[in-house]
């Protein structure tokens, strides 16, 4: 009798391991759905845009990180415009390549293939990140080659895939992060704890293991820029190069790395810009010129400049100028979606308003920012 209830015991054991699996394999289960779907022609899903929820048809269980974000792209060209869902395909399928935003030459950091998850892997020069490259089991993150020490720092992160999953998340982090701890668990990696940040692909932004509502959401063919001012201690997320807020204050004499995680299988990001000013009076004036013509899609193209200055300016302090400083605009109120956090004076070169808010009443504007330090 008692072998036999040591095995009952067992396989009891076993199988509650094995549904304690199931229930927290979240992006195991969407990544099967959609590899069916693609495989086999099975139409298990059905379309969904960033602002909806996911619709799923009875004879399928729900996993809503099986639908990727979409509608969210920074721009409107063929190969964003083409649906993820093909109803004829009956399935997923991706989205051709779009190279929209990425002008820039020379990059101030990459990817570092030496810090980084194990699920991960890097290419075109070590821009681009791929996590997960057949399956998820847990969060892969990856930081970049150059510790942000003082000055200003901006860089764009890419969205180059289908978004969904548990998170995918973009933002800064110390050299305490451990980027493999969650390799084999689902979570939101940035922010977790006190030394690091990050804004997640719903809109949340985490720190210290909290999370507030900061913005929309983003998909595939986002572009999520970050500026790190070391000079005022803030940071600053931008939306397809619109200002979204300050995240973060009181950050100097703190040195940080760029960071990204995502849960998501055959996901990826890619740097399209990475840049590094000293915080001088030149980098200064520009800021202040971007903040007095905010309208203007490049600061540079209205000023009357020597050409030689003007090339100079372009090359060095291209993207103060051309940054758009006002809150990007989020659509209706929602509790998903609330009024976003407005740019403040204190982070330049986001020094713009909330829709008109901040230059009419800068005190107003104050209140708004995010009161994590």
């Amino acid at each position: 009798r008692l072998p036999a209830m040591s095995r009952r015991n067992r396989s009891s054991r076993a199988w509650r391991y094995v549904w304690s699996g199931i229930r927290r394999d979240a992006d195991a289960r969407a990544l099967v759905l959609a590899s069916e779907s693609e495989e086999w022609g099975y139409d298990r899903l059905q379309y969904s845009d960033s602002d909806s929820e996911p619709e799923y048809p009875s004879i399928a269980p729900a996993v809503p990180s099986a639908v990727p974000v979409t509608g969210e792209s920074y721009c409107g060209c063929d190969s964003q415009a083409e649906p993820a869902y093909n109803p004829r395909l009956r399935g997923f399928h991706r989205v051709k390549d779009c190279h929209c935003g990425e002008d820039d030459q020379d990059f101030d950091w990459v990817w570092d293939d030496g810090n980084k998850s194990t699920a991960t892997l890097l290419s075109c020069d070590n821009r681009k990140v791929n996590f997960h490259m057949e399956y998820s089991c847990g969060t892969a993150a990856i930081r970049g080659t150059k510790e942000l020490a003082e000055g200003q720092h901006f860089w764009e992160i890419k969205m180059t895939s289908p978004v969904y999953g548990t998170d995918m998340m973009v933002g800064i982090g110390t050299s305490d992060v451990n980027l493999d701890k969650y390799r084999h668990t689902f979570c939101s990696l940035l922010g977790k704890d006190e030394e690091s940040w990050g804004l997640s692909y719903t809109g949340l932004l985490h720190h210290k293991g909290d999370k507030i509502n900061f913005a929309s959401r983003f998909g595939q063919g986002s572009i999520i820029g970050v500026h790190l001012d070391t000079w005022h201690g803030t940071l600053t997320f931008f939306k397809n190069r619109k200002c979204i807020g300050v995240a973060a204050t009181q950050l100097q004499n703190k040195k940080f790395y760029p960071m990204v995680c995502s849960t998501a299988a055959k996901s990826s990001m890619k740097v399209i810009r990475s840049c590094f000013a000293p915080t001088s009076l030149q980098y200064l004036c520009c800021a202040k010129l971007r903040q007095l013509l905010p309208d203007c899609v490049d600061t540079l193209s209205v000023l009357p400049l020597p050409p030689g200055l003007r090339h100079l300016l372009h090359n060095k302090l291209g993207w103060v100028l051309s940054l758009n400083n006002a809150a990007a605009p989020e659509g209706p109120e929602t509790p998903d979606s609330p009024a976003t956090p407005s740019c403040s004076s204190a982070s330049l070169p986001s020094s713009g308003s909330d829709s008109e808010g901040c230059a009419s009443d800068p005190e107003a504007c104050q209140r708004k920012r995010c009161r994590w330090t």
